[in-house]
């Protein structure tokens, strides 16, 4: 099963050139990285990076993340992913640019 997580341009940057990340600051601050299901993430998009145009979409198989993988309640007691460990550049299944349109994000084909 694919998982999402939504990068700023910046932060897939530094995160292609380490090989690893800790991620965002919300995930530093949490103490896990936040990722999103299918259903989750046009939600999480359009609360957390609503005025956002340069983001990349990263694909994650919950397979290749082991048992540092948590589904805990979050927003509106939905279950959601949460790595306990960094993401390392060999969990990323595929990227792609989260561009912003005039009536939100653009997600590619094929995620929903």
């Amino acid at each position: 099963m694919l998982i999402y997580k939504i990068f700023r341009r910046v932060e897939w940057d530094a995160f292609r050139a380490a090989g690893v990340t800790a991620g965002a600051p919300v995930d530093l601050a949490d103490g896990f990285v936040h990722f999103s299901g299918a259903p989750q993430l046009a939600e999480t998009a359009a609360k957390y990076f609503a005025d956002v145009s340069d983001l990349v979409l990263v694909a994650c198989e919950t397979d290749r993340l082991g048992d540092a993988l948590k589904w805990e309640a979050s927003r509106g007691g939905a279950l959601f992913p949460h790595l306990y460990r960094p993401l390392v550049l060999a969990d990323v299944v595929w990227d792609k640019s989260l561009p912003l349109g005039a009536a939100g994000h653009i997600f590619p084909e094929g995620v929903f």
